[in-house]
């Protein structure tokens, strides 16, 4: 990580030649020296105004530390601030026990949203006890419910040490919470025109992973399509959007979102591109729909559905027309999948704060192409047909972004019955699906052990997976 720091007492920018116009406070250095401990940091202010409800707050204050040069922060450790200014400036910090502490201490007094959800994504069976105890002790209440709902999707492995480790209070709030469980739904099209046909296969279905059988959470509206549709969760609703009827592929023109809470779909709007054999995906309150086609041509026409906002807006075009592409996000970040010929998977990132679409790295495999992705921390596992006559054994890779290095998995994730190209990650468990079973792996390092083997969900044709955390209250559960 760089910084600058020193011990000595010396200001930037005392003659006043560093100094710049500001409208609320007259001049002010573009520098600012921070004092934590012994230790000096010079930063840019307006990094600092930006990212940290603290600065804002003491800026807009019209206090006499608006015009200062230097301000101290005699609470903190000088560790913690680091670690923020790092992920401030997008690096990637290593983190021992000592220094997540310090993190969220420094992230709760200066509120940074930035290093909260650095630390969200970090949580992992080995800190997450750590993480939820000390998010806690200071208040820092994303965190603490995050670690919160990790510590419930892990229960099973962690509550012998939960139950030493963790006060009852806490204990109390990891037990009030919902678990996540494994949900699929098949690929189906409208049911306008005969209300009878189909009607009753039409469902989405979750996992009842303690009678090991599937279980229909609801029916999915007349008027939704599943079949070459964008099937997504963000913040525990479900959405679908585009999809296609008829054997002319016609594109369906209505979204829905469907809420868990009142067991109700409601219609969201449609895209500005109608759109199929899209991707969707949905981070930070927003949903990307990713290229697809429209009346069988191909588009790379990518486009942002704000949740609070209710609409569209277009974002960077992908860099090449691209249709079911695979796609994924971790580490709050958004991956897809784009092939070229001679056998290249080129993966890139769509990164918001430029809005643009980066080459993050290039996948060469004879014969063999990516067709799923999942993000489990700092690690992309793209999973890929094998070549030739090993086409139903799936080969997965792994690419590790802090690193940038790619290895792979040992041995093959499939069976005589079927292909694995879909997967979802709970805590640090990945589950896979096809007809004849559903696997658990745990994720020890950057390979996946089986841990159990469960039954498979028992449709023919595409499926999509993903994760919904359903409430006690969920009586209409058949």
């Amino acid at each position: 990580m760089s910084f600058h720091s020193d011990k000595s007492e010396e200001d930037n920018g005392k003659d006043g030649k560093m100094y710049q116009p500001c409208s609320d406070s007259g001049l002010v250095s573009p520098k600012l020296t921070i004092v934590v401990g012994d230790t000096h940091f010079s930063e840019e202010k307006m990094l600092l105004i930006q990212s940290c409800d603290y600065f804002q707050a003491l800026y807009r204050s019209g206090m006499k530390e608006c015009h200062q040069e230097k301000i101290h922060l005699g609470c903190l450790r000088a560790r913690g601030f680091l670690i923020a200014l790092a992920v401030l400036r997008g690096e990637i910090p290593t983190l021992n026990e000592d220094d997540i502490v310090e993190a969220i201490e420094c992230a709760a007094f200066l509120q940074v949203t930035q290093l909260t959800k650095y630390l969200i994504d970090l949580l992992d069976t080995d800190n997450c006890l750590l993480m939820y105890h000390t998010a806690a002790t200071f208040g820092l209440m994303g965190l603490y419910h995050a670690a919160g709902l990790f510590i419930r999707d892990m229960f099973s492995d962690l509550e012998a040490e939960v139950r030493k480790a963790l006060p009852s209070e806490l204990i109390s709030y990891i037990e009030s919470l919902a678990p996540s469980v494994f949900v699929a739904v098949g690929a189906h099209v409208t049911c306008c025109e005969d209300k009878t046909v189909h009607a009753a296969s039409r469902t989405v279905c979750y996992l009842d992973e303690t009678g090991n059988s599937w279980k229909i959470l609801a029916d999915l509206p007349l008027e939704a399509s599943t079949s070459m549709a964008g099937v997504t969760v963000l913040d525990n609703k479900l959405y679908i959007v585009g999809g296609v009827h008829g054997v002319h592929k016609q594109v369906v023109e209505s979204c829905f979102c469907y809420s868990v809470e009142t067991n109700s779909w409601t219609r969201i709007s449609s895209p500005a591109q109608l759109r199929y054999n899209l991707s969707l995906v949905g981070v930070d309150g927003c949903l990307y729909a990713i290229g697809g086609e429209y009346e069988r041509t191909v588009m790379s026409s990518v486009e942002i559905y704000n949740i609070k906002t209710g609409r569209w807006t277009f974002a960077a075009h992908l860099p090449r027309p691209a249709a079911g592409v695979a796609c994924t996000k971790t580490m709050s970040r958004i991956f897809v999948c784009l092939w070229r010929p001679m056998e290249t998977t080129e993966i890139y990132e769509y990164v918001s704060g430029k809005d643009e679409w980066q080459l993050i790295t290039t996948l060469i495999r004879h014969q063999s192409y990516g067709h799923c992705m999942v993000g489990h921390r700092d690690n992309l596992y793209i999973m890929r047909n094998g070549p030739s006559d090993d086409f139903l054994r799936c080969l997965i890779d792994c690419y590790d972004l802090s690193s940038g290095q790619w290895s792979s998995l040992p041995g093959h994730f499939a069976n005589s019955k079927g292909s694995l190209f879909t997967s979802v990650v709970r805590g640090d468990s990945v589950f896979t699906l096809n007809r004849s079973m559903t696997l658990e792996y745990i994720v020890d390092g950057k390979n996946w052990k089986p841990r159990r083997q469960m039954k498979g969900f028992p449709r023919s044709g595409s499926v999509w997976t993903f994760l919904l955390r359903l409430p006690e209250a969920c009586m209409w559960q058949k």
